[in-house]
């Protein structure tokens, strides 16, 4: 029998569009696989990093550009963290891989966790690019928000701390948190997830159960939205095309429980004919969920399309990428980015997809590298430091998402 294959499919802003250039449309587009296929990406704002069988490339408008020896990258829109065997570095956007703007050796052996863990602490891709964590915090996942930081814990158990005036620690308060932080809504309930986005947070549970909390700005907690509310409003009855969409202000509990603009507690979602769900990723304003069963749901913020609905409407109720059904591809994994959505599908075999060696979504490349070509400089083998390094959270939002946040 026949394998099928793994591809990528991006949703919404393009590379283009954030460098000036008319954009490909709505429409599902399907990253050029490179050597061996994908196997993961990490998107930014205007770029993307993407892992392919001969190692790391950095993909823009119209470029590409080899990045040999790094097996992981962190990128944002002021600066890219690499890490390969022996370091962890950082450069800013735009100066090359000439003087890093901060460095940290790492033990030898295989990698401890994904990208932001590291040793000891995580990294962040602004300055000061490593914080600590508390030594008896065991670690296996590590997501970050824009203002805020999700732990998941070897147990399952879950700690949230930094900003958290939009509830989006979980904590039930809107207050932020120095140090982390047991959310004890989820105590007792192990999770497998865990995903930040701008300022809204999700977590899967080993039941496949998936729970969000925080801002609500666009439905992306698939909560009832009075600026969407407001915007269709005003299309139904003004007929002159979707209202400009604009943040739900911040409402102090006594207003109609109909909207919700923050849920700062973990509340349970159920998806239409309620699946169990395997990953969850969230952009700056929009989420996306893969079930058990190989489909994608996605929420929020959908002005650039990139909910993969084939059209720019924002919705606060979740619903089926039905691209993907209609073309009979099972979705395995969920990237987003702060306006994209990255999806790796397996294809069925036959004369427009025919069967392939490429590795499975997040599977380990290793074995199956080839010898890259001519690239960049190569990942340091030294072990040195920078010296001392801040502890602290930089709990500032990222000044690229700021500046273009729609």
């Amino acid at each position: 029998m026949a394998a099928s294959r793994c591809a990528w499919l991006v949703f919404g802003f393009s590379t283009e569009e954030a460098a000036g250039e008319p954009g490909p449309g709505l429409g599902p587009r399907r990253l050029e696989p490179g050597p061996g296929g994908i196997r993961r990406v990490w998107p930014a704002w205007s770029y993307v990093v993407v892992e392919t069988g001969a190692g790391l490339e950095v993909r823009s408008a119209g470029r590409r550009r080899r990045l040999r020896g790094w097996c992981e990258a962190l990128p944002s829109e002021t600066h890219l963290v690499l890490r390969g065997a022996a370091a962890a570095r950082a450069w800013p956007r735009g100066a090359g891989l000439r003087a890093p703007a901060w460095s940290r050796a790492l033990p030898r052996g295989p990698p401890w966790h994904p990208l932001p863990l590291l040793p000891g602490g995580f990294a962040t891709p602004r300055p000061p690019f490593y914080s600590a964590l508390p030594a008896g915090l065991r670690a296996r996942r590590l997501a970050l928000g824009n203002e805020h930081v999700l732990v998941l814990g070897a147990n399952g158990e879950l700690h949230a701390w930094g900003g958290g005036r939009h509830g989006q620690l979980g904590h039930g308060t809107l207050e932020s948190e120095a140090q982390p932080r047991l959310v004890e809504a989820l105590a007792g309930v192990p999770m497998v997830a865990v995903a930040a986005g701008g300022w809204h947070s999700a977590t899967v549970s080993e039941a496949g159960d998936l729970y969000m909390w925080g801002w609500n700005a666009s439905g992306q907690l698939a909560l009832p939205c009075k600026a969407l509310a407001e915007e269709q409003a005003q299309g139904e009855n003004g007929g002159a095309g979707a209202a400009a969409l604009s943040p739900c202000r911040e409402q102090p509990a006594a207003e109609a429980a109909m909207f919700i603009s923050i849920q700062a507690l973990p509340a349970l979602l159920d998806l239409p004919q309620e699946p169990e769900v395997s990953e969850v990723s969230c952009g700056s304003r929009h989420t996306a969920a893969v079930t058990r069963d190989g489909e994608l749901y996605t929420w929020g913020w959908g002005k650039y399309g990139q909910l993969g609905h084939g059209d720019d409407t924002s919705s606060d109720r979740p619903r089926r990428v039905e691209h993907l059904v209609a073309e009979g591809l099972r979705a395995e994994a969920v990237v987003c980015g702060p306006w994209t959505t990255y999806v790796c599908v397996r294809e069925p075999p036959g004369p427009q997809h025919p069967p392939s060696t490429t590795a499975a979504c997040g599977e380990d490349p290793a074995a199956a590298r080839t010898s890259p070509g001519p690239t960049l400089p190569s990942a340091p083998q030294d072990r040195t430091h920078t010296g001392s390094v801040p502890q602290e959270l930089n709990s500032e939002p990222e000044a690229g998402l700021q500046l273009h946040e729609g």
